[in-house]
C-alpha cells in the first residue's frame, strides 16, 4: 500500500502540471497555466514578503532623565489625600521623598515607630554593606578533634551549605557536603565520629517576639552556625517545615556521606589551633544579600547579621548584632532614633523602626545615581556609595520575589515600575523602595501599616505606590 500511494501521487503531480485550468468569470473563460514548482501554487495564490532584516536585542537600563520636573509637595498631598486616609491602612505611618534632591516630600507620622515586619531587612542589607566588603564570604571548616578517631565539624554561620546530590541546593552558588568529604577522604585520615561544633553563635537561638510555630510553618529554624539549606527538611522547597535541630542534622549528614554512623554525631568544641581537614566557603555577600532580600530569607538575614557583629567585634547574637547594626548606621550619619529591634529579619512582632529612617537609607542609596543631588550631610553623601548595591536587592512589581503576585490583577499600570522590599506579618504590612513616576522622577517611600491584617493593608500599600508611579505631581 506505501509503494501504490507513492505512484499515485507522483502521477497526480504529472497530471496537475501539465493540465490547464479553465476559470468562468462573468461569462468569460479566463485560461490559467498551473506550474506547481511557483511559490505562488505552493501558498495558495498569495504573494511571498521578503523575510525582514535580522534585528539585534539590546537591552538596556535606561537612568531617569536628568530634565524631568520635580515634583511638588501640594501637587503630591492632592493625589495622596484618598489613598492615604483609608482605613484599610489601618495604623499609618510613611515618607516620601524626592531621590533627586534628597527632599522629603510627603509624610505622615514619620518618626513614629512602627513594627516594620521584614522591612528591617532593610537596615540588615544597608549595614551590611557599610560594615563588609561584597565578595565576603563565610567559611565551613572540618578540622581534626581532640582524639585520633573524632572529625569535628565548625560552623562559622553559613546556613546555606547543601547536601543534594547534583550541588545545586536551594541557595545558588551554595558550597557542597560533597566537597568536604572528598577533602576529608583525601586526607586519609580514619574515623567514626563527628563533633559539631556551634560556638561561633551565643546567646538564644530563637529572637524575643518568635513563634516557635514559624519553625514548622517553615519561616525560620533556631539560629545555628552551621545549616543545610537553612534548615529546610525538603531542601528545594522555600516554606517547608525546618528542622528544630540545624547543626546536628548538618553533622549527621556529614556522617552518612562518610559512611559514618550517623548516631555517632554530638554537639561539642575544636580544639584551639586544630589541623583543618577540609573546608569550603559561601558564595559572595553580594549574592547572599540579593537572595535574602528578593525571597526575604529570615535565616538568611540573621547569619547575615552576625557577619556584621564579627566585624564590629561583637558577639554573635541577637543582641550583639542589633546592637552592631545600630553602631553602623549612626556611624554613617542615620539617625536611629526610635529604632529597637531584637532580630535583623523583622520577624519579631517586637520589632520598631520609624519609616523616616527607612525611606532615608532607600533616598541615600540612590544618591550616585542622581547627578544633582545634594546629600544633606558629609555622612550622607559618604555612605552614598557602598548603599547604591541596594537599590538592586529589591523585588520588582509583578514580576520577581515576593513581589511577583503583587500588582498583576489590580493596580498593573505600576507593575515593572516599582521596585520594593515586602514586609508582612499578621500584625503589620509595609513597602520600602522607589518608584519612577509619570514625569520621570525618581520617589522612594517607606510605607508602613499597623494592626490591619494583610488582606486588606497589602492591597492599599499597592494602590498607595501606583499613585506615586501615576502622579504627574510638578
Amino acid at each position: 500500500m506505501g509503494g501504490l500511494e507513492a505512484k499515485r501521487r507522483r502521477k497526480t503531480w504529472i497530471v496537475v502540471s501539465s493540465v490547464l485550468v479553465v476559470v468562468l468569470a462573468a461569462g468569460t473563460a479566463v485560461v490559467l497555466t498551473v506550474q506547481p514548482w511557483t511559490e505562488e501554487f505552493r501558498h495558495g495564490g498569495l504573494t511571498i514578503a521578503a523575510a525582514p532584516a535580522a534585528v539585534r536585542p539590546m537591552p538596556q537600563v535606561s537612568p531617569a532623565p536628568a530634565t524631568a520636573p520635580a515634583p511638588s509637595a501640594a501637587g503630591l498631598a492632592a493625589a495622596l489625600a484618598q489613598v492615604s486616609t483609608t482605613p484599610d491602612l489601618g495604623v499609618f505611618a510613611a515618607s516620601v521623598t524626592d531621590a533627586e534632591t534628597g527632599n522629603v516630600l510627603w509624610t505622615m507620622d514619620p518618626d513614629k515607630p512602627m513594627i516594620p515586619a521584614s522591612n528591617a531587612k532593610v537596615l540588615l542589607s544597608a549595614a551590611a554593606l557599610l560594615a563588609l566588603p561584597p565578595d565576603h564570604r563565610v567559611t565551613t571548616r572540618v578540622v581534626a578533634g581532640t582524639v585520633g578517631n573524632e572529625l569535628v565539624l565548625v560552623g562559622g554561620g553559613d546556613p546555606t551549605l547543601t547536601a543534594q546530590p547534583d550541588g545545586k541546593g536551594y541557595y545558588e552558588n551554595g558550597p557542597r557536603i560533597a566537597d568536604l568529604v572528598q577533602q576529608i577522604k583525601k586526607s586519609g585520615r580514619k574515623f567514626d565520629t563527628i563533633v559539631v561544633d556551634t560556638s561561633a553563635y551565643a546567646g538564644p537561638t530563637l529572637a524575643k517576639g518568635w513563634d516557635p510555630v514559624d519553625i514548622g510553618g517553615g519561616s525560620i529554624a533556631p539560629i545555628e552556625s552551621v545549616m543545610i539549606d537553612g534548615g529546610r527538611l525538603d531542601p528545594m522547597v522555600e516554606y517547608s517545615p525546618r528542622t528544630t535541630t540545624p547543626a546536628l542534622d548538618a553533622g549527621r549528614r556529614l556522617a552518612r556521606e562518610l559512611g559514618v554512623d550517623p548516631d555517632k554525631t554530638r554537639i561539642g568544641t575544636a580544639s584551639p589551633g586544630a589541623v583543618e581537614v577540609a573546608a569550603v566557603h559561601s558564595a559572595p555577600l553580594r549574592d547572599r544579600l540579593r537572595d535574602m532580600m528578593v525571597h526575604s530569607d529570615d535565616v538568611l538575614a540573621e547569619t547575615i547579621g552576625r557577619e556584621i557583629a564579627a566585624a564590629a567585634g561583637a558577639e554573635l547574637s541577637f543582641d550583639g548584632t542589633v546592637t552592631a547594626m545600630g553602631t553602623t548606621l549612626r556611624a554613617a550619619g542615620f539617625d536611629t532614633t526610635g529604632l529597637a529591634l531584637f532580630d535583623t529579619s523583622g520577624l519579631s512582632v517586637d520589632d520598631l523602626i520609624p519609616p523616616r529612617l527607612l525611606d532615608r537609607l532607600v533616598a541615600v542609596a540612590a544618591l550616585p545615581y542622581n547627578a544633582g543631588a545634594q546629600a544633606t550631610s558629609g555622612a550622607d553623601a559618604g555612605a552614598a556609595d557602598p548603599l547604591a548595591a541596594l537599590l538592586d536587592y529589591l523585588p520588582v512589581a509583578g514580576a520577581t520575589g515576593t513581589l511577583a503576585e503583587r500588582y498583576t490583577e489590580r493596580n498593573r499600570a505600576a507593575a515593572g515600575w516599582v521596585r520594593a522590599k515586602t514586609g508582612t506579618l499578621d500584625v503589620a504590612s509595609s513597602l520600602v523602595g522607589y518608584v519612577l513616576d509619570n514625569d520621570g522622577r525618581v520617589l522612594t517611600f517607606a510605607l508602613m501599616s499597623n494592626q490591619r491584617l494583610p488582606a486588606a493593608s497589602r492591597p492599599a500599600l499597592d494602590a498607595f505606590t501606583a499613585v506615586l508611579r501615576n502622579c504627574g505631581c510638578s
